[in-house]
């Protein structure tokens, strides 16, 4: 084996050991040179039909020797000749072939000349051409059966490098659609649990951000005419969300109104970004892929994102694809939570309303009505004019004013019991137990809560001492109005983070699923997602019920510091 063999050998296994197909090439030009001593070589790459060079690279030229060449040649002359024939073609003076076109001005000059060409999978990928050998005249056999042979662990390796790319493009692609179903199962699963809307939100844009590698995702939606910046992840500037946007002329407001992905590489999208939409609060981008958010033919505004991180800043076409398909299924998100904010919103007017007639009934069907009865007796013995008619009637009224004086007290209670405010949680729950006891229901509770054991001399915040008071006061009222019950169990305890409330009772009970919830199971839901808490209920028909709740602990002092704080912050804001 002589040494060129050894050569083209040890040469070839470099290239075969290459998956990329850029670096394939590059090694194969600079190999090529390697071996028959030229001192120019390149390579060109030919177009889908194969009859021009749709790619030319080159070695052995200056930087500034190709800027003075000018545009790279596309396949005429002695180039062309590989095309139209693709046979290995040897010359001594390139300038003598029939079909030289001669060389543009600033092209250095070359005389001897070999081109070989590259068959890839049985068909033409290219041509290698070399000039100028360094050390001889002309190129000999031996050069052009090195070349030949290099050619073809050229095309083997070209091919190999095509199917790498090929089956990285296809698994690249079969990750991304994984990603984005997992995304919307992950949107799905969120929607199946107790979440309001700024949670979904916040899972789409962080969600969404990864899908496509973006620097920053923003969601926009559209409130009352205008676009709020709702929610976003990644790169966003403090104090973005919140933002309220005009509408007219917004990119977002394209997107809504053509129902269509929207780019900034668009010049007209560019200036609405920068001009009127988030560019104004100090957002910065090159790239923007503006995403519809359409849920059964309405719109609720659009996913926004900023600047590719990887390979980018440019979002490709499948990037858009993504995320498109990803809005879809944001847009159920967003569209079902926002029923489900609105029918809360409801369900709260129609309980305050409830409520509302129930005092209106109570003090018209007991303090009203004894009052007009009172006054029918006083009015009866007034007219008659005797003192016994009229010592029994102040006697009667005096009676009348002390129930009608009672039920209005009970009435107060019930809205906001003073035990609540002077004596604590404790004291109160144990106020209305002892009401209850009054009626027959057998009631016992156990309270350690640490302020009311002097653990501690901060009391918990107003809202969080009114829910405990409302949760065990609904649940009691429950169990005796709805439930028949005859025991019922009250324990409140309190650990470091959380107020734990059970109420247990032995009533009738009902069957949850059937969505048998009244009001006072309502409002205890308002109140301990107000809390930021959790709330369970369990119950079947003749097993009784249990209502659960665990509050994060807010104590007093720690709640004004956090207001001093927040509108200090405002303040320098």
């Amino acid at each position: 084996m002589n040494q060129a063999v050894r050569g083209v050998l040890s040469i070839a296994r470099g290239v075969l050991d290459e998956l990329e197909l850029e670096v394939v090439l590059a090694q194969v030009l600079e190999a090529s040179r390697e071996l028959t001593g030229a001192r120019y070589a390149a390579l060109g790459v030919l177009d889908e039909s194969r009859t021009e060079l749709a790619e030319f690279m080159t070695l052995g030229l200056s930087d500034a020797a190709r800027q003075r060449i000018g545009p790279l040649p596309t396949g005429h002359g002695v180039l062309g000749e590989l095309i139209r024939n693709p046979a290995p073609l040897r010359l001594d003076d390139v300038g003598s072939h029939p079909h030289s076109f001669g060389f543009p001005v600033g092209h250095p000059a070359m005389r001897s000349f070999l081109g070989v060409p590259i068959i890839a999978a049985g068909e033409p990928y290219g041509n290698l051409y070399l000039t100028d050998k360094q050390d001889a005249e002309r190129f000999t056999k031996e050069d052009e059966e090195a070349v030949i042979v290099l050619a073809e662990f050229a095309g083997v390796a070209i091919d190999h490098a095509r199917r790498y790319t090929r089956s990285e493009e296809a698994r690249t692609e079969l990750q991304q659609s994984v990603a984005a179903f997992e995304a919307t199962v992950e949107i799905a699963r969120a929607l199946g649990g107790e979440t309001d809307l700024s949670t979904i939100l916040e899972l789409v844009a962080k969600r969404g951000r990864a899908l496509v590698s973006a620097r920053a995702l923003v969601i926009e939606l559209l409130r009352d005419g205008q676009l709020v910046v709702a929610a976003g992840a990644g790169s966003v500037p403090e104090g973005l969300i919140g933002q309220t946007i005009s509408l007219e002329d917004t990119v977002a407001a394209s997107a809504m109104r053509t129902r269509q992905s929207q780019r900034l590489t668009d010049e007209l999208n560019r200036s609405r970004f920068e001009q009127h939409g988030l560019g104004r609060f100090g957002l910065h981008a090159q790239d923007a892929l503006v995403v519809p958010l359409i849920f059964r033919s309405q719109v609720y505004g659009a996913l926004v994102a900023i600047d590719r991180l990887s390979g980018g800043p440019q979002f490709s076409a499948e990037q858009r694809r993504l995320l498109e398909a990803f809005a879809a299924s944001a847009a159920t998100g967003v569209a079902t939570a926002s029923s489900a904010a609105a029918e809360r919103r409801r369900q709260a007017i129609a309980a305050t309303e409830a409520e509302r007639t129930r005092w209106a009934r109570e003090l018209h069907d007991e303090t009203l009505q004894g009052m007009a009865n009172l006054r029918v007796v006083l009015s009866a013995a007034q007219r008659s004019g005797k003192a016994e008619l009229m010592s029994r009637a102040i006697a009667d009224g005096i009676a009348q004013l002390e129930t009608d004086i009672a039920g209005l007290r009970s009435l107060i209670t019930d809205l906001r019991p003073a035990a609540l405010d002077q004596l604590g949680t404790e004291a109160a729950i144990e106020a209305w137990a002892d009401r209850l006891r009054r009626t027959g229901l057998e009631v016992d509770v156990s309270i350690e809560l640490d302020y009311e054991q002097g653990h501690t001399s901060q009391r918990h915040i107003p809202e969080l001492e009114t829910a405990l008071y409302r949760i065990v006061q609904e649940a009691l009222t429950n169990a005796t109005k709805h439930g028949n019950a005859h025991r019922a169990v009250v324990e409140v305890t309190e650990d470091q983070r959380e107020i734990h409330v059970l109420v247990r009772d032995d009533g009738s009970g009902f069957d949850p699923s059937k969505g048998t919830e009244g009001f006072g199971l309502l409002g205890m839901r308002e109140r301990v997602e107000l809390l930021e808490g959790r709330l369970t209920v369990h119950s079947a028909p003749g097993r009784g019920t249990t209502v659960a709740a665990d509050l994060p602990v807010r104590r007093f002092a720690d709640y004004a510091a956090a207001e001093t704080e927040a509108v200090t912050g405002r303040r320098r804001g």
